[in-house]
């Protein structure tokens, strides 16, 4: 008998993650539908009460503990990304299996945090806005007393050391940085095979005047970057964050960029994503916002689809999964 896979994703997001390609591959293995609807309607429910799986995206409806009483033949959910915890009811991960899709967003990511890590080292957005400007003074500046800024050899702060983090620490390597990275949950052994030395927090922050966050979002980390703490760092540092918007304070960042004593580069921000277009973070000297794109790219959508695909295809031939998230891994996910 073919498993019946219900898809929650409207068509244009659907499309952007599986291409004929995996269409065809999903018609040859499943009996598949669609549903772009964004809350459980009765019409979605319909559908998720004769499914064998479900494939959610972030566009899907939150799956409460109850909601195996609407799908009863359900038997697992493939997420289209890499964030579950608050997607599904901490009991659904026993209930069912559960998998997600973070490998390909994680070198995407780590792919935008180093063109970060480059360009507010060699503190490019300054010297295009001088440019931008009805003067050649920044000409002369630099011919008679050089410039100050480099990258090769520097010391490189980082909060969080998973897969995003690893990733980021190898796509630099070329440039022989050193790493202070502090992560309470990491190995240690991975200073073996990683030109890093893990560090407390304060001491990090005190000397951070590069500081890149990769770190999940939990009970623990939110807000990690108070007042309080972004007061440690030195002026002139520099925050880029590629991770979860909630690891910082945003009016707290907001303030000190406004003072030009920290600079950002902020990929996410919490609680206000999409960023209002008014907010002073998009226009300011000195801050850099891009639209939650690092994990974004077509090519990254469509690993995703493979990976999704796959573990569909390896749990119902009664094969192990490649991705499956446990409820006991959620405590240090985000």
């Amino acid at each position: 008998m073919r498993q019946r896979i219900m898809i929650s994703a409207g068509k244009d997001l659907f499309e952007s993650f599986f291409s004929r390609d995996h269409q065809a591959r999903l018609t040859r293995l499943f009996d598949w539908e669609m549903d772009g609807a964004r809350s459980a309607s009765p019409g979605f429910n319909r559908k998720l009460a004769v499914a064998n799986a479900l494939i959610t995206t972030w566009d899907s409806p939150r799956f409460d503990d109850k909601s195996l009483d609407i799908a009863p033949k359900l038997r697992m959910i493939a997420h289209c990304g890499g964030e579950v915890k608050s997607r599904f009811a901490s009991p659904l991960f026993d209930q069912l299996t559960i998998t997600n899709a973070a490998g390909p967003m994680a070198f995407a990511t780590a792919e935008l945090g180093a063109a970060l890590v480059l360009y507010c080292a060699r503190n490019i957005d300054h010297y295009r806005e001088e440019l931008r400007k009805s003067s050649n003074r920044i000409y002369k500046q630099a011919h008679a007393h050089g410039t100050t800024e480099y990258i090769v050899g520097r010391e490189v702060a980082m909060i969080g050391f998973g897969r995003i983090g690893r990733a980021l620490v190898d796509l630099l390597r070329g440039f022989d940085l050193r790493w202070s990275v502090y992560d309470p949950f990491a190995p240690r052994s991975l200073a073996r095979d990683y030109p890093i030395a893990f560090r407390e927090l304060n001491p990090l922050l005190r000397r951070a005047d590069l500081l890149v966050l990769t770190a999940a979002l939990t009970e623990r980390t939110r807000g990690m970057l108070s007042p309080k703490t972004l007061a440690l760092m030195p002026d002139g540092a520099t925050i880029i964050n590629i991770a979860r918007g909630g690891l910082i304070d945003l009016s707290a960042l907001t303030v000190e960029v406004r003072r030009k004593r920290l600079r950002c580069a902020l990929d996410v921000s919490d609680p206000l994503e999409p960023l209002p277009v008014n907010h002073p973070l998009r226009n300011l000297a000195g801050s850099i916002v891009t639209p939650h794109i690092a994990g974004s790219g077509r090519h990254v959508r469509a690993e995703i689809a493979d990976t999704v695909i796959n573990d569909l295809e390896k749990f119902f031939k009664g094969k192990r999964v490649q991705n499956r998230v446990s409820r006991s891994m959620l405590e240090r996910m985000t």
